[in-house]
């Protein structure tokens, strides 16, 4: 059996590893622990390296990209909780990443919930995720106006994602 030092290094090695969200489940049956144990490694391991996120897939060590050609912006949208996967869908289909979800609460300020998703099957995921939970989306705190932080390898696709939000009715100004 691994000490908790020597657990937790293994937990970095298969995050470092693993490209896709990695759930508590599979990982506590992965190193012969209970769940439980793997959300106070993974909470300790944060402490020390905020670059561990836990999305709703599972943990991902997310790592800003290395290359110079990866484009970041973030966009200002609105819309009700019937429209969230539309919305992701318009974001993926131009090319783009969602990074996260933030919004702007009057009282608890900048809200921030990690995403990460790439493709029409993890928007499916997050979807199932929300239902699966009877879960009320953040939107729900600012009458559905929100900002997401989309990646784009070029500019471009970044331009795209924007004009597919804009025909959608989703897109507001800044």
């Amino acid at each position: 059996m691994l000490t908790g030092d020597n657990r937790r290094k293994e937990i970095m090695e298969i995050l470092r590893q693993e490209k896709r969200p990695m759930p508590g489940a599979d990982l506590a049956r992965r190193l012969g622990v209970s769940r439980q144990v793997i959300v106070q490694d993974i909470a300790l391991l944060r402490t020390a390296c905020d670059s561990i996120i836990s999305t709703n897939r599972g943990y991902l060590l997310y790592e800003e990209p290395v290359s110079k050609s990866w484009h970041r912006r973030v966009v200002k949208v609105r819309h009700g909780k019937e429209d969230i996967q539309r919305e992701l869908d318009c974001i993926v289909d131009a090319g783009g990443w969602v990074v996260n979800v933030i919004v702007e609460h009057e009282i608890y300020g900048r809200l921030t919930g990690e995403l990460v998703i790439h493709n029409r099957a993890d928007v499916r995921a997050f979807i199932r995720k929300v239902e699966e939970y009877r879960t009320r989306p953040l939107t729900d705190l600012t009458e559905g106006v929100h900002f997401h932080t989309i990646e784009a390898e070029q500019e471009e696709t970044l331009d795209a994602v924007e004009h597919a939000l804009k025909e959608a009715g989703f897109l507001m100004n800044v």
